[in-house]
């Protein structure tokens, strides 16, 4: 007799937990009213019959966040910008721009000579040599400048197939993301080579062609002196200056900013960062 009632109790307390709720707690009918889960005001609610309800399992994380607004990208143009606007802002701004870099024999003694007059510039970068230099793309950001996108392995566009040239621009800009945490906003293509195809994947990947107005054919070596009078001869509102910063011996490169810089200066120009189109 004693044997049978451990049983049966057994039986009974097995079935009580296997009813109860996912927190252990009964869930049986019980009476009408019976007080159920806080509800959202903080006043207890009413228990439904039956199992607890869990479709909320179905309902995703994100259901209440706010929705993202689209990124806006800019139009697709068919030049690049060549030089600032024609307005009393830029009356008396230059643009200094460096190609090819960033190469650890020039760049540094280019940003050192940028900090030393208190001046930023754009580096228009290629994948290949930012990958290696890392460091020298984080410095230029914490000095101020502005990364551009100068292709993979500076390439002439219009040889290229548009997938190969995807893989040029993409490559570099998500090289520069990885280091510096932000994609180029600004795109130049290599010898001045622009294409269709340019102006659409670079828009598509959120950046504006920008081109120059004074070219310094320093990547020449034409020698310090021809290149300081180049750029002083050129210079003027709303001017954007080509220099390059690798690709090859820039020594000249680097003696000529260090004297045709304070000579600008020293004119009334400042050296300034264009901004981006409204889109």
């Amino acid at each position: 007799m004693l044997l049978r009632t451990a049983v049966f109790l057994g039986i009974a307390t097995a079935s009580a937990l296997v009813s109860g709720g996912e927190a252990g707690t009964p869930a049986g009918t019980g009476a009408p009213g019976a007080p159920g889960p806080v509800g959202a005001g903080g006043a207890p609610g009413l228990r439904p019959a039956g199992p607890p309800e869990k479709s909320y399992r179905l309902r995703p994380m994100t259901a209440e966040a706010p929705a993202r607004p689209p990124t806006v990208k800019p139009a697709v143009r068919n030049r690049p910008i060549l030089e600032l606007p024609a307005d009393a802002a830029h009356a008396s701004a230059m643009v200094l721009t460096f190609d090819d870099g960033p190469d650890p024999r020039y760049t540094p003694a280019i940003l050192d000579t940028l900090a030393r007059h208190g001046v930023r510039a754009m580096f228009f970068v290629c994948g290949e040599m930012a990958t290696e230099n890392r460091d020298l793309l984080r410095r230029m950001v914490a000095e101020g400048h502005v990364i551009g996108n100068h292709t993979w392995t500076h390439p002439l566009i219009p040889t290229l197939g548009r997938s190969a040239l995807e893989a040029e621009i993409g490559r570099t800009s998500e090289v520069v993301r990885q280091s510096v945490g932000e994609a180029p906003l600004w795109f130049r293509a290599p010898y001045g080579a622009w294409n269709r195809a340019a102006f659409e994947i670079g828009a598509d990947l959120g950046m504006e062609p920008l081109a120059w107005t004074v070219d310094t054919l320093d990547w020449k070596e034409p020698g310090t002196t021809t290149i300081v009078s180049r750029v002083m001869a050129g210079a003027g509102p709303g001017v954007i200056v080509l220099n390059h910063d690798a690709g090859g011996d820039r020594t000249q490169s680097v003696h000529a900013l260090a004297t045709y810089l304070p000579q600008l200066l020293a004119r009334g120009y400042r050296m300034t960062l264009p901004t981006l189109p409204p889109r």
